[in-house]
Order: structure tokens, then sequence, then C-alpha cells
């Protein structure tokens, strides 16, 4: 029985900015380079009577595109993407911090 879990990981190579934005366009003259963060998951196992199984998951937020017009880059970002990034991230670095703070006082 081949090992599902390998099998997944191989496939999830597929997965990540292609599967948020799709591959790279050029349109008049302007190339768009997609950006995403993404996550994936995989897991698979068997009992002792080799019943198996396995599953996965995977999740991406699209952050925003490189636009190349000639010789100039330049970053535009998915404002609301960034915020769901930010936010949670903002909100428990400040908890850290303040419970740094604290035990510094004491």
């Amino acid at each position: 029985m081949p090992n599902i879990a390998l099998e997944l990981g191989k496939q999830s190579a597929a997965f990540g900015v292609k599967s948020a934005y799709g591959e790279q366009q050029d349109v008049d003259g302007v190339r768009l380079i997609p950006v995403a963060v993404t996550w994936s998951g995989f897991g698979g196992g068997s009992d002792e009577v080799g019943n198996g199984g396995g599953g996965g998951g995977g999740y991406a937020i699209p952050v925003g595109a490189y636009i190349r017009r000639g010789d100039d880059l330049r970053f535009e970002p998915n404002i609301i993407a960034l915020l769901t990034v930010a936010v949670p991230f903002v909100f428990f670095a400040g908890r850290a911090l303040s419970r740094v703070i604290r035990a510094l006082k004491k």
C-alpha cells in the first residue's frame, strides 16, 4: 500500500499562489506577478487491520501583486487581505508585549 501522506505531500507543490491567484499575466506590456501567503497540511495513518486513511487541507491569502512596467517594479497590496493577516498578529503581539512589561515590573 503506498504511503498516502507522502503522496499528498508531493501533490502539495501545486497549492499556493497558483490556487489563490493563478499564473503571472502580461496585459498591455504590464506584467502582473501574484503574491500570496499559503499554508497546507496533510496526514495519514492506518490501524492494525490495514484500514488506512488520510486527509489534508490548505489555506491561501492573496496579499497583493508585483506590477512591472518596463524597468519599474512595485508592489500593490490587497488591503483587505493584509488587514486580515495583520489584525490577529498585532493583537497577539500586543498581548505578549503587555505580559512581558507586566513581568518586568514585578
